[in-house]
This record gives C-alpha cells, sequence and structure tokens, in this order.
C-alpha cells in the first residue's frame, strides 16, 4: 500500500480501500484518548459504550425484539447486559469463530436460576463458560441483530475489523432463514467512528446497517442498499477455512439442504 505510514491491522490486504478507513478511525481513537483499551486490529471499547447501548435501546424494534444477536466484543457488553436484564435471549458467536462449534445462547431465565449474575454472562469469558453451545441451525429466529464496527457511515455502509465474520454470519443466517430483509441490522460505536458515505466500501457480500448509535445520537440510516440472500462459498476465502473450524461442514450441511430443496 502506498499510502505513507499506514499500520496495518491482523487481516490487512484483503480490502486496500477498507484498510486505509481503519487506519484512520484507530489511530484517530487512540490520539483522541477515547479508545478503552488498545483500538488496534479489533473491534474498540469507546467511552460512552454504555450511552450508545442506552441510546438504541430505546428503538421500538429493540423494545419489541425477544431474540437478540450481538458480536462478542467489549463495546457490546452493555447492549449484551440490557438484553438480559429486559428477559431477551442473547446470541453470540465465539470470539473469531475459532472453537468447534460457532454460537453461544444466554437464556436469562436459566442464568439467574444457575445464580449467574448478567454483568458476567455479558462478558466473552462469561458467555465462553455459561452460554450454551449451539450450531447456526439451533438458533431461533432473531428479532434484532447488532454487529461491531470501525467506521460507519450514516447511509448505512460499515466497516468492521476485517476479518470478514460479521458478514459471513449474516450471510448464513439469511441462507437458514433465521433474519430476513426486514430484520433491523444496528451498531454501537463512538461518534469518532462516523465516516462520510463515500469512503465506506461496500461489496456484495456486505450488510447495511438500519441503526447506529453513539454516545451523542441514534441515527436511523434508512438505507436502500440490497442485502445478500445467502453465502456465496466461491467467495469465501481459503484462511476462512482454515482458521474457522466447523465452516467446511456447515457448508456442506447448507449445500445439502438446498440440494433437498430444504432449505
Amino acid at each position: 500500500m502506498d499510502r505513507e505510514g499506514l499500520r496495518t491491522g491482523r487481516w490487512a490486504g484483503r480490502n486496500p480501500g477498507k484498510d486505509v478507513v481503519r487506519h484512520d478511525i484507530w489511530c484517530k481513537l487512540e490520539e483522541a484518548g477515547v479508545a478503552v483499551g488498545p483500538a488496534w486490529s479489533v473491534i474498540p471499547n469507546f467511552v460512552g459504550a454504555d450511552t450508545a447501548a442506552w441510546r438504541l435501546a430505546q428503538l421500538d424494534a429493540w423494545k419489541r425484539a425477544r431474540t437478540v444477536k450481538t458480536n462478542p466484543d467489549h463495546p457490546q457488553i452493555p447492549i449484551r447486559i440490557r438484553a438480559l436484564y429486559e428477559g431477551k435471549t442473547v446470541y453470540t458467536p465465539v470470539p473469531y469463530l475459532t472453537k468447534k462449534y460457532p454460537y453461544l445462547r444466554l437464556d436469562p431465565k436459566k442464568l439467574a436460576e444457575a445464580d449467574i449474575s448478567f454483568e458476567l454472562a455479558a462478558t466473552s469469558q462469561g458467555f465462553l463458560t455459561h452460554g450454551e453451545r449451539i450450531e447456526f441451525e439451533e438458533i431461533e429466529p432473531l428479532d434484532f441483530c447488532v454487529v461491531g464496527s470501525v467506521a460507519v457511515g450514516r447511509a448505512g455502509g460499515r466497516t468492521g475489523k476485517g476479518a470478514g465474520f460479521a458478514d459471513l454470519e449474516t450471510g448464513i443466517f439469511r441462507e437458514l432463514g433465521i433474519v430476513d430483509a426486514a430484520t433491523p441490522m444496528a451498531t454501537t460505536v463512538h461518534s469518532m467512528q462516523l465516516v462520510s458515505d463515500e469512503v465506506v466500501v461496500i461489496e456484495s457480500h456486505d450488510t447495511p446497517l438500519d441503526y447506529i448509535a453513539t454516545e451523542a445520537d441514534l441515527i436511523e440510516t434508512k438505507n436502500a442498499m440490497p442485502r445478500p440472500t445467502g453465502v456465496s462459498w466461491e467467495k469465501v476465502r481459503e484462511d476462512q477455512f482454515e482458521t474457522i473450524p466447523f465452516l467446511a461442514s456447515l457448508r456442506d450441511r447448507m449445500i445439502a439442504r438446498g440440494e433437498d430443496g430444504t432449505a
């Protein structure tokens, strides 16, 4: 990459345009002192994440939701805590999808019966320890989805940390009927992570956002971008099959479902 002084993240090189946006945001958060912990190569935690979660929870779509998916990262701990206290079942993926099972289910009733605090269960170590291990096919239809972001545009474009996990998951959800075109997609970020729509690179497998909650505002994107209807397996990178233990078997099951007419 020609840009002088560009620091690269863990998954850099897959899309140079996205790499530049990530570089700028990670640097900005660190320099401004609003990152909580390291910002680099992750979905960055930020000052005001709890306020952003509160803003998101004011949505009628959130209040109606009984089943919620969130990413497993630190800045979304407050939204997981809120969901559990509101009696919602929370689904969250294994961080980096490195286990033989992809997802965990947090049932607030079962957690309360086991005397496990929601604050503990909402952390990555907490849901890995106390969550119910499940396959994609065991996830209920989702009423609301929260994804992590490094940069977002007000029109709904999103840039993640570069691994491609969130968009792969959403494609799988669509193919299995767990979400549809109307399922709300949202994120919580610091207002410094908002960028102009022109710099957000949007690819065919990317899913646009409906809502962006920051410490300062709640944005309804009113996006009109098309959403992927499934997974384009030919576009899944070889390194993803190598590092995600269950991915090849899941692909085979999903292809078999389609051939059997059960998809």
